[in-house]
C-alpha cells in the first residue's frame, strides 16, 4: 500500500493547473516578496540582512533570508485550516532556485501553487493540540517548501517523496518565543524555507527520505500532533488549490486579531468616551493574543486588547499603531477591553475566523458589529487593486520603487523569468 506522501504526491500531480490558478499565484508570490523587502525596515530585518551578507549566497541561504524577512512585519498571508502562512515559506524557496534552474515564470507560478497544497495538506491534518506548542508554518512548512523546489528542480514523484520525507524531518519551531518577545518566530519561517530547499537539493542527487514521514510509528504525526487527523491530508479533493483558499492580510498584526480589529473598525466613526469594551472570538485567538499591557512593538501585534483599542481610537489599523507612543496611548482603554471565547466562534474555529465586539460608551449607548470571517479571507476577499496598492506600500516601506517588481511578477503569467525576483527586493 502506497504511504501518506506517496499518495499526497500522485494527487498533487493529478490536479488540473488552469490559467486562472497561475494568476491567483503571482498575487500571493507579490504579496510575499513585498514582505520581504519591507522586513528590512525593522530591527531583525536589518540583524538578518547583514547576517546573510556575511555568510554568502547559496539557494538554502538565500531561501533562509528570504523567508524570514517576508514573516517580520506579520503581514504576510494565511491559510486558516491550517493555520499556517504558506507564502513566507514556499515563494522563498522557489525564488532561492529560479535563477540556477533556468525556469520560467509558468513553471515558477506552478512551483508555487503546488508547495502552497503540499504544505496546507499537512497543515490541515496536525490538529488542535499541535498549535499549542508548535508553531505549524514552522513544522508543516518544510512540506511545502521542498515541494516547491523539487518543482523547480524537476524531481519525478518517487524523488519528490524523499524531498518530502527529508523536509518532515526537520520539522520544528515552537511558541515558547512569546513569552519574551524574542525573534524566533522569523527564523521558523527561513528555517522553513531552507529545509525544503536542502531536502529538494538532496534528493536530486538519489538522498532518501522517509516516505511514511507522516503516518509512520516515529513519524510527523506520531511525535508532535497528538490528535492528528490523517485523512484530512487527502480530503475534499475536488477544492479549489489551497492557494485560493488562503488570505491576504490587511493589517500588519497577527491574524487572529484581525476579524475583531474589522469589528472596531465599524464602531470607531459612531464612538468615543468609552466606558467598557467587550470582545468574543475563538479559543485559540487569546490563546495566542491575550496581552493587555505588550511592552514591545512585535508583542502589540500580539495583543488583541491593544488592536481594538486602536481600531476604536484612530479608526485605523497602520504600521505606526504598534509604536511606542501608539501603546502609550492606547494603554487605559485596552487595559478595560475584556475577552471571552465561545459559540459560535470556537465551532467554527479553524473553518472560519470571527469575532465581534461590543462597546458601552460614556453616555449610555451601547454599540456592537460582528464579523463571521476577517477581511482578506476568500469569503471576505481584497479585491486585486486593494492587493497591489498593499505591495506598493510595503515596497515604499522597504525604501524600493515598486515598479520593477510589480512588472516582474505581472509578467510571470505569460512566462516571464522569474530570475531576477529576488534581487528586487534583496
Amino acid at each position: 500500500m502506497s504511504s501518506l506522501t506517496e499518495q499526497l504526491v500522485q494527487f498533487i500531480e493529478a490536479k488540473p493547473i488552469a490559467d486562472a490558478d497561475l494568476a491567483k499565484a503571482s498575487g500571493y508570490v507579490l504579496d510575499a516578496l513585498a514582505n520581504t523587502r519591507a522586513g528590512q525596515s525593522t530591527e531583525p530585518g536589518k540583524i538578518i540582512k547583514a547576517w546573510g551578507e556575511a555568510a554568502g549566497r547559496d539557494p538554502g541561504r538565500e531561501a533562509f533570508q528570504l523567508g524570514a524577512l517576508t514573516h517580520i512585519l506579520e503581514a504576510d498571508d494565511l491559510h486558516r485550516e491550517s493555520v499556517t502562512h504558506p507564502g513566507c515559506v514556499v515563494v522563498p524557496a522557489a525564488c532561492a532556485l529560479a535563477r540556477s534552474t533556468g525556469a520560467d515564470g509558468r513553471t515558477f507560478l506552478t512551483a508555487v501553487l503546488k508547495g502552497f497544497e503540499a504544505m496546507c495538506r499537512i497543515g490541515a491534518a496536525v490538529g488542535p493540540t499541535h498549535y499549542r506548542t508548535w508553531h505549524n508554518t514552522a513544522t508543516c512548512g518544510p512540506f511545502g517548501s521542498a515541494y516547491a523546489a523539487g518543482t523547480l528542480l524537476g524531481l519525478d514523484p518517487q524523488a519528490m517523496v524523499h524531498a518530502l520525507g527529508n523536509a518532515g524531518t526537520q520539522s520544528a519551531g515552537l511558541w515558547e518565543f512569546i513569552a519574551s518577545g524574542a525573534m524566533s518566530k522569523h527564523l521558523h519561517a527561513g528555517r522553513a524555507a531552507e529545509a525544503g530547499v536542502v531536502a529538494a537539493e538532496l534528493a536530486a542527487h538519489g538522498f532518501t527520505g522517509a516516505p511514511s514521514i507522516l503516518e509512520g510509528p516515529r513519524g510527523f504525526f506520531a511525535a508532535a500532533c497528538p490528535d492528528a487527523d490523517p485523512e484530512a491530508v487527502l480530503r475534499a479533493p475536488d477544492q479549489p488549490w489551497q492557494l485560493h483558499l488562503t488570505s491576504i492580510k490587511p493589517w500588519p498584526s497577527c491574524r487572529h486579531t484581525h476579524p475583531a480589529i474589522d469589528a472596531a473598525l465599524e464602531l470607531a466613526p459612531h464612538a468615543d468616551r468609552f466606558r467598557k469594551v467587550e470582545a468574543w472570538t475563538y479559543r485559540a485567538a487569546i490563546d495566542v493574543c491575550d496581552n493587555v499591557q505588550p511592552k514591545t512593538e512585535y508583542e502589540a501585534k500580539f495583543s488583541l486588547q491593544h488592536c481594538i483599542a486602536a481600531a476604536l481610537m484612530d479608526k485605523e489599523v497602520v504600521f505606526a499603531s504598534f509604536e511606542a507612543a501608539a501603546r502609550k496611548r492606547h494603554a487605559d482603554l485596552a487595559n478595560r477591553v475584556v475577552l471571552a471565547s465561545g459559540p459560535p466562534y470556537d465551532e467554527a474555529y479553524p473553518r472560519a475566523w470571527g469575532a465581534s465586539v461590543r462597546v458601552e460608551l460614556a453616555d449610555g449607548r451601547v454599540l456592537a458589529a460582528e464579523r463571521k470571517h476577517a477581511l482578506g479571507d476568500p469569503d471576505a476577499p481584497l479585491s486585486s487593486q486593494r492587493l497591489e496598492a498593499k505591495a506598493r506600500d510595503l515596497l515604499a516601506l522597504g525604501g524600493v520603487d515598486p515598479e520593477p517588481l510589480v512588472s516582474q511578477v505581472n509578467a510571470l503569467r505569460a512566462g516571464g523569468s522569474p530570475a531576477g525576483l529576488a534581487d528586487l527586493v534583496a
